[in-house]
């Protein structure tokens, strides 16, 4: 009950006569950019996940969390 040459060949003259040839180049070519970034995607996602996360700080992560800018301070007060 598969499709043969017969109805694929039917089908494409059908959807070249409703889109019209450059279309359907311009509907192709959009779908192959499609696929590849989807594969990059798919690529760089593999590899941060294979890969150790890694650590980010932040310019004025400290004053984001007062509790640790406060013990940094302190410690370096006792330490001087």
């Amino acid at each position: 009950m598969g499709l043969g040459m017969r109805e694929l060949v039917v089908i494409l003259l059908v959807v070249l006569v409703v889109f019209g040839a450059k279309k359907l180049r311009t509907v192709g070519s959009d779908l192959g950019h499609a696929v590849r970034g989807f594969k990059k995607a798919m690529n760089e996602g593999e590899e941060e996940q294979s890969s150790p996360p890694k650590q980010i700080r932040a310019e004025g992560a400290d004053a984001d969390f007062p509790e640790v800018a406060k013990k940094s301070d302190a410690s370096s007060e006792r330490s001087s």
